[in-house]
């Protein structure tokens, strides 16, 4: 315990005891005075007794929280003075010997036994000015360095360092044709009557935030977590609401890591299907959603285990259990109930077997992976969803690399394929008489990166998701809770992204968007978007 705190615990308990001395004086004076007290005192003063005991024990305790939150306080500050203290002779080392102390190195040694001069003495006084002016300066440096560390800290509830983080984006579109979603169009449609067939806009609505929780260490394994929300969750009912999106969660995550294994819980990406092109005019769904790119963030619990073959290189297998989705949409505003995957009565799985290592010098990664979700669509129409993916990011020499995704699946919609449809059916679903048909899609995407220099890239990438034509003709009029007739869609890219700094981007980006319905042709669309972001 502080200095501080002792005398401050003396001086309370001191005035504590004067308080009882008195209560009991006055106790024994009354109870002396029997002969002019009304009957029944002696019960009073028992009462104001135990009241003041009351009080004491009530004083002792808050007096107690008080020393333990000052015995908490004083510990964090010696840790940060003792961090302070790190930082400021890493700075001395960083910067060589100060002036003190190459005055102190050039000075004579008082063991010497030499006599010193009166220049000397002199030389000396300047040498002990110097140094306290050079403390001094050391000070306001330190100083500084504490408020920016103050200024920079996030303060949390616990313990446990927090780290903020984010991208603040800005996106200046032009849409040629009729699209899906004016700000990240995913299909080109048919245009309406009264549409003027452009169309410009800007939207900071996929800006993104994030936290970074660093846990304890339990049983060996280190313990973190992330959470990143976007504004992409739709738009409030207000005037100019179109540039006020809502807040909503994309992922959140809790970690586990030993050295060679992982466990990981939480909403989080396709871990079977980890990659997407490059984009920052599609942050708030990745590019090429619903024309080749598998893509949901789902509740999930996996398991991750490293197989070292070198110090670059490793196999890495996955597995775990996934809330099985199916792509519809929710039925009310206000509370949830269980789409086809969920109420199958067991949830979804999938695994994936990876390997990491270095190419030509360059970061390499291939995978496999395999998905399985059971649907039950009621009144026993029961439909295995299921998906085989394959994932590959290569380097091709020293500015090249090419990357892509494959897939072949049956229901799976709600992972983004047969354009978010998992099943066509041919009546109302609550009509026991209706038959429902899973659909089979297959598709993908491939990227050609050249990165001349660091700071710039260049990106060309195309996609494509294919719903098989013999499943849309099943029905002679199909049904789904999305576009039923939609056979095909198409995606292409072009993008150049420059790092003005590691903090500061721009991106310039052109997508061409080809949809096809059955027994129609294509309808094309176009966009060309200018993004500004400034991580953080």
């Amino acid at each position: 315990m502080s200095p501080r705190c002792n005398h401050m615990f003396q001086g309370l308990s001191l005035c504590l005891l004067m308080f009882c001395a008195g209560g009991l004086l006055c106790a024994g004076q009354n109870t002396g005075n029997t002969s002019q007290t009304p009957a029944g005192s002696g019960s009073d003063v028992s009462r104001a007794l135990e009241a003041q005991i009351r009080e004491l024990q009530s004083e002792m305790e808050r007096m107690q929280s008080q020393i333990v939150q000052m015995q908490s306080e004083t510990g964090k500050l010696r840790e940060e003075l003792h961090e302070t203290r790190v930082r400021l002779a890493a700075f001395q080392n960083d910067h060589g010997p100060g002036p003190a102390n190459l005055s102190a190195e050039k000075s004579p040694s008082p063991s010497s036994g030499q006599p010193q001069s009166a220049s000397q003495t002199k030389g000396a006084g300047n040498s002990l000015k110097d140094r306290l002016s050079n403390l001094e300066e050391n000070q306001q440096v330190l100083k500084n360095k504490v408020n920016d560390q103050y200024q920079t800290k996030v303060q949390s509830a616990s313990k446990y360092r927090v780290v903020l983080s984010g991208l603040a984006l800005m996106n200046v579109f032009s849409n040629r044709g009729s699209v899906d979603n004016l700000d990240v169009p995913q299909l080109a449609q048919a245009p309406a009557p009264s549409s003027s067939n452009a169309a410009f806009g800007a939207t900071v609505r996929q800006s993104m935030l994030g936290l970074d929780v660093f846990g304890p260490t339990l049983e060996g394994a280190r313990i973190y977590g992330e959470v990143e929300a976007d504004f992409f969750g739709g738009f409030p009912n207000a005037p100019n609401g179109t540039t006020a999106g809502i807040m909503r969660i994309r992922t959140a995550t809790i970690h586990m890591d030993w050295d060679n294994t992982s466990i990981v819980a939480g909403q989080d990406g396709l871990f079977f299907a980890p990659l997407s092109p490059t984009s920052f005019a599609s942050v708030a769904e990745p590019a090429f959603a619903y024309s080749g790119t598998l893509w949901a963030w789902v509740p999930q619990v996996r398991v991750e285990h490293r197989f070292n073959l070198s110090d670059q290189s490793a196999f890495v297998l996955q597995g775990g259990i996934l809330d099985s989705l199916t792509g519809q949409p929710p039925v009310y505003s206000s509370y949830r109930t269980a789409t086809a995957g969920e109420a199958s009565g067991q949830p979804a799985y999938a695994t994936r077997l990876g390997w990491t290592g270095s190419l030509s010098g360059h970061s390499a990664q291939a995978g496999i992976g395999a998905y399985y979700s059971p649907e039950n669509w009621g009144f026993g129409r029961k439909i295995d969803g299921w998906a085989a993916t394959a994932d590959g990011d290569l380097p091709m020499g020293r500015w090249f690399s090419l990357s892509g995704e494959l897939y072949r699946g049956h229901a799976i919609g709600g992972l983004g394929a047969g354009i978010g449809r998992s099943v066509l059916y041919n009546g109302d679903l609550t009509n026991p008489a209706t038959s429902v048909l899973g659909l089979n899609s297959a598709g993908g995407w491939a990227q050609l990166k050249f990165r001349p220099i660091e700071r710039l890239q260049f990106n060309g990438a195309f996609g494509e998701d294919n719903s098989f034509t013999s499943d849309l003709r099943y029905f002679p009029m199909p049904e789904s809770y999305y576009n039923p007739a939609i056979e095909r869609n198409q995606s292409g890219l072009v993008n150049v992204i420059y790092y003005l700094r590691s903090d500061l981007l721009l991106s310039l980006e052109y997508r061409r968007i080809w949809t096809s319905e059955l027994d129609k042709a294509a309808y094309q669309a176009g966009q060309i978007n200018l993004g500004a972001g400034l991580s953080f």
